[in-house]
């Protein structure tokens, strides 16, 4: 018998193994739609980077078994996520991988957002949303482990074979957005140092600003809480469960 998972609270589950299944998107009244597309479109003059393209939300999870999860997952796009403005409306979760990459000290890598982002100043792990499949393609555990390692090497400069990163946690937090961590190898602070600049410099030479502005090498909870601006909600609880675990 499958058993639903409560939705309250920031919650950290353990996972050895993901079942993913493609469900529909719900059907959406359509002054509901009316009103996300206004809304979208006010973000959209406010920041011009902003762009409508193809993710991926969740669309439930429920466990099978000890540590068996299934993910169901949904197609749509960033403009869906306007609707958590609309009252009443309802939006999906959005679903994202990161990447707790520790230094070879026992701390971890936090990484901050740039102006240039929908979320300027936060404190995060390296990571970001999931792209839905290509045609002919299917999301599967490989593929989701492939997206954390490109954002590991888009955002930090710093390359891993998939093979060299293990599903360590799944996060449930505000909006009950689910987030999907991998833990990396450790590496010394200055190639994390290096990869950063270096993933900035690759960046700037296309034209474009970088995602990350600043990193920080956290061995507490109370660290954590010392990152000068807003924090993503998860950031604290998985150090916290790093530590336990050092």
């Amino acid at each position: 018998m499958t058993k639903r998972l409560p939705t309250a609270g920031i919650d950290l589950l353990d996972v050895e193994q993901l079942v993913l299944t493609e469900a529909a998107e719900p059907p959406l009244p359509s002054h509901d739609a009316e009103a996300r597309d206004r809304v979208w479109e006010k973000a959209i003059r406010a920041n011009p980077t902003l762009f409508d393209g193809p993710v991926v939300a969740c669309g439930g999870l429920e466990w099978l078994g000890s540590r068996v999860l299934r993910l169901s997952w949904v197609r749509v796009t960033y403009r869906h996520y306007a609707l958590r403005c609309i009252p009443g409306a309802t939006a999906l979760p959005s679903l994202f991988v990161n990447v707790a990459q520790p230094s070879d000290d026992g701390r971890v890598l936090a990484a901050r957002m740039s102006p240039a982002t929908a979320a300027p100043g936060r404190w995060q792990l390296p990571g970001g949303s999931l792209e839905p499949p290509g045609e002919g393609e299917v999301l599967n555990e490989s593929a989701l482990v492939g997206q954390a390692a490109r954002e590991l090497a888009e955002e930090v400069g710093i390359h891993m074979r998939a093979e060299e990163l293990k599903l360590w946690i799944v996060t449930r937090g505000e909006n009950g957005s689910v987030g999907l961590t991998y833990l990396a190898p450790t590496l010394p602070e200055a190639t994390l140092r290096a990869g950063l600049a270096s993933a900035a410099e690759a960046e700037r030479a296309q034209g474009r600003e970088p995602e990350l502005d600043d990193i920080a090498l956290v061995a507490s909870p109370e660290e954590v809480a010392g990152l000068a601006g807003p924090h993503a909600d998860y950031l604290e609880p998985i150090i916290r469960r790093f530590c336990e675990r050092r």
